[in-house]
């Protein structure tokens, strides 16, 4: 009998033994046959997430991000204690002592899978196998994923610390809010740090993994709530937080930055037309998926009160020009009736229009809506402003200015009552009418952004650096940058660059061009060119040209110098890419198109004297791990570190940038333009009190307008005009119009970056002359019609030699020089003759006794 049940039993150890063998075998045969073709987890090693590239001002102030997964990556060693033990109290309490699975948390899944008919079936996945599934697999419910999880799960951890896994895990997960990674997640639903976070916003983040879209904090708050504290108590539960401290916790309301409790960091950022050209420059530079995903540090020249100066200077001007035109526009933007009823109702469809809201002139420009139209009056009802028990109206002298453009395209009457422009449902703009002095309210105002635009950017004429770019009227109305990307005439603007190469070649201030009629054949047609005032002044200065901006001198000046020449030049100051100058004598007047960009960055090199100067946005760009990857300057600082320097003394810096131009030309070429300031075309707008060159530009029948000008500190342009082309109207001048953007700006500008005189190089020899006669003064000569010029040491100077680009005047006869080269020789207005020397070419300078 006892054989038998030692046998029997012996049978059934065999049995379950060899079961247990067969079970063994099949499972590792399971695993070795999933386990062959899995992707290495070793590459998790060297994990780089794509992180967020942020710009901040020079003052370290973050003033823009971009990216495509909104991230920042924290180091574990930097994530707070109390953020991983509310994530391991929410998702794997026992995650510091399994081995990459959690036996117990899958037999407990099991059984309620199974004791729940299917009803209750939840994922059983530690950390480190969320880790896997996120990196190396896919999403899919399926058991072989899940064996698949489980091998790399167990590899992982014997590769890295349960900190390197968490640090993967924190910084990849998905959170809601286009926030992936827990700092991010932090910023965006509290505008704090990890550290700054309360036990309950810890738990509040340890929520969200589970399924950020079922734990919206505003459409979905009382499940998220509950979701909370439930982590709250787990916290509790494992010893992460006293009972104290969780029935404290638990009581607390939901807050986040979505409800309102918290400003939203954002609130910070305003993306504008300097932080987007850094985008656009950098994306070509460093390639679009670097800029987004390389958690750039770029460092920006901006200077964030002199771009709010700059902002101000044009949108002033182009609605003053636009207010001056009479013409009602609005935004072209309406709500349905139906949903003014109710002020939730209106608010919630006025937040989705969409309109500029950047748009700060004088003051705050809110959008509004028209809620009622009476006999006169209109009220509104304004985003972010209360509505109080009157309401907010409009009166009807605000709308007297304007006449609305019918829908047929006429112009009706001038309006008398505020019903004349607008309609009940209309989406406007408003802004505030204060008192200058109190700041007291008075009433609101009707605004409209104006339909002329334009662009306006300044920078350090030695350094390259902008300290402020405006692209239009408003970024969010139209990101299109009118600075960098509008391809527009500068008109006379170009004129000192003919004007340069003509000094160059030997030409002086005082040098007598005729101002008289000119007939040109083109493939076209006949040619007339005409100056701005349709008069003719006979012989005149170099001097006289350019500051009263003589169309018909330029023209015989360029034939004189020869368009070659004079390409050469606009070429050599990046006014235009190499080769795509056109030698064409319409060209000398400013009639090829070209960038306000490449305008401003060719003045800065009058003011510096002639050297090279390549303008930048950006100081330096640091990669993710701190990295200098771009530096803008790289002049060399000699006696910056010696402790001896003298406290009166600037330290020394070495430049070995290309000289453009010969220095003596520079300063001829500034003090010319010294002239269109103190008494040329805009000498009634731009007045600084400081010695201040420029020139205007003025296309024709007024499409563009320009000017440029700059001090020895600062360089800043100015153009305005139709995106499509299209007259401004009888009046309209570059001087007029951009000499007060120009003259509003730098009179800031100045104040806090200072001026002083142009630096006189060496080689300058000055003389009295008459700016009316170039005739010759005597040292001691004073008043209004009184120049000291700068002329070249050493050379012959004769006077009142005149040219006439060979239209009209003088025996132009090919001779030839001693040395060999080519030189003319042409008749004075005495009778006597004189030698033009040979154009020049950089590297050279003749001046062919044309004095």
């Amino acid at each position: 009998m006892l054989r038998a049940i030692v046998s029997f039993f012996g049978s059934i150890f065999s049995l379950v033994t060899m079961g247990l063998m067969m079970a063994a075998l099949t499972i590792g045969a399971i695993f070795w046959m999933y386990g062959r073709d899995l992707p290495s987890h070793e590459s998790l090693a060297q994990y780089k997430p794509p992180t967020i590239s942020r710009i901040y001002s020079g003052e370290g102030q973050i003033i823009d991000e971009f990216a495509r997964e909104r991230r920042l990556f924290a180091p574990a060693n930097e994530i707070p204690d109390l953020v991983k033990q509310a994530l391991i109290s929410a998702e794997d309490k026992n995650f510091y002592t399994h081995a990459g699975y959690d036996t117990r948390g899958m037999a407990s899944a099991l059984r309620d899978a199974i004791t729940s008919r299917g009803e209750n079936v939840r994922g059983a996945s530690t950390i480190t196998q969320q880790v896997m599934k996120n990196f190396l697999l896919d999403g899919s419910r399926k058991a072989e994923r899940k064996i698949k999880e489980i091998i790399l799960a167990t590899r992982i951890e014997k590769t890295l610390t349960k900190d390197q896994i968490l640090e993967l895990y924190m910084n990849e997960i998905f959170l809601g809010q286009n926030s992936f990674g827990f700092a991010a997640a932090s910023q965006t639903y509290f505008n704090k740090t990890m550290g700054e976070l309360a036990p309950h916003e810890a738990a509040f983040l340890a929520s969200m993994p589970k399924a950020p879209s079922q734990f919206h904090p505003v459409r979905r708050k009382e499940r998220l709530k509950q979701r909370r504290d439930f982590v709250l108590k787990e916290m509790m539960e494992n010893g992460y937080i006293s009972q104290a401290m969780y029935e404290s916790e638990v009581v607390l309301p939901l807050k986040s930055v979505q409800n309102g409790d918290f400003d939203s960091f954002r609130s910070a950022l305003q993306r504008d037309y300097f932080t987007d050209e850094i985008r656009r420059q950098l994306s070509e530079d460093f390639g679009e998926g670097e800029f987004f995903t390389g958690g750039l540090t770029v460092r920006a020249t901006v200077d964030p009160e002199m771009q709010a100066e700059a902002a101000d200077a044009l949108r002033r001007e182009l609605e003053r020009y636009d207010r001056s035109q009479g013409i009602w526009r609005g935004t072209g933007e309406a709500i349905p009736v139906d949903l003014l009823g109710s002020e939730t109702s209106w608010r919630e469809a006025l937040s989705n229009v969409r309109v500029a809201r950047d748009v700060d002139l004088e003051n705050k420009w809110h959008p509004a809506v028209v809620l009622e139209v009476g006999s006169n009056e209109a009220r509104i009802g304004i985003e972010g402003v209360d509505e109080d028990e009157d309401g907010h109206w409009v009166p009807a002298k605000d709308a007297q200015w304007a006449r609305k453009r019918l829908s047929d395209g006429k112009l009706g009457r001038k309006a008398k009552v505020v019903g004349d422009l607008l309609a009940v449902g209309d989406v406007v703009h408003i802004r505030k009418i204060t008192d200058d002095n109190s700041g007291a309210f008075i009433r609101w105002t009707l605004r409209q952004i104006p339909e002329v635009q334009g662009g306006f950017m300044a920078m350090d004429v030695n350094t390259g650096r902008v300290i402020a770019m405006q692209g239009g009227f408003s970024y969010q109305h139209s990101v299109f940058n009118r600075a960098t990307q509008a391809q527009r005439q500068p008109g006379s603007s170009f004129k000192p660059f003919v004007y340069a190469s003509a000094l160059d070649s030997g030409y002086t201030p005082a040098t007598i061009v005729v101002d008289a009629p000119i007939e040109i054949n083109t493939p076209q047609g006949l040619w007339r060119p005409k100056n701005a005032s349709n008069t003719f002044y006979g012989p005149a200065l170099l001097r006289t040209g350019i500051e009263r901006s003589r169309n018909l001198m330029t023209i015989r000046l360029a034939k004189e110098v020869g368009m070659d020449t004079v390409g050469s030049y606009a070429e050599k100051f990046g006014v235009y890419e190499k080769g795509d100058f056109l030698r064409v004598l319409a060209n000398s007047l400013g009639s090829q198109e070209t960038t306000l960009f490449k305008m401003v960055a060719a003045y800065a090199m009058f003011a510096n004297g002639g050297e090279r100067v390549e303008p930048t946005l950006v100081d330096r760009v640091q990669d993710r791990y701190g990295k200098t990857v771009y530096k803008h300057d790289l002049r060399t600082c000699t006696d910056c570190s010696d402790p001896a320097i003298s406290p009166t003394r600037s330290p020394r810096i070495v430049s070995d940038r290309e000289r453009v131009m010969n220095a003596v030309t520079a300063y001829q070429l500034t003090s010319m333009m010294r002239g269109v300031v103190e008494r040329g075309t805009a000498s009634k707008t731009v007045k600084l009190g400081v010695p201040t060159a420029g020139k205007t530009g003025t296309t024709n029948d007024a499409k563009d307008v320009w000017f440029v000008g700059f001090t020895n500190r600062i360089v800043a342009g100015c153009y305005i005009g139709y995106d499509t082309p299209r007259s401004l109207g009888k009046g309209a001048s570059g001087g007029g119009m951009c000499g007060p953007v120009f003259n509003q700006f730098m009179r800031k500008a100045t104040k806090k970056y200072g001026a002083s005189k142009f630096r006189v190089p060496e080689g300058c020899e000055f003389i009295k002359i008459d700016r009316f006669s170039g005739a010759r003064l005597s040292g001691g000569a004073s008043g209004d019609n009184v120049v000291n010029e700068c002329f070249r040491e050493g050379e012959e100077l004769i006077f009142g030699v005149s040219f006439d680009g060979g239209f009209a005047m003088g025996s132009n006869l090919s001779l030839i020089a001693p040395s060999g080269q080519v030189v003319r020789q042409v008749t004075t207005p005495t009778g006597k003759k004189a030698i033009v020397g040979p154009k020049a070419n950089f590297g050279t300078l003749s001046s062919g006794g044309l004095y």
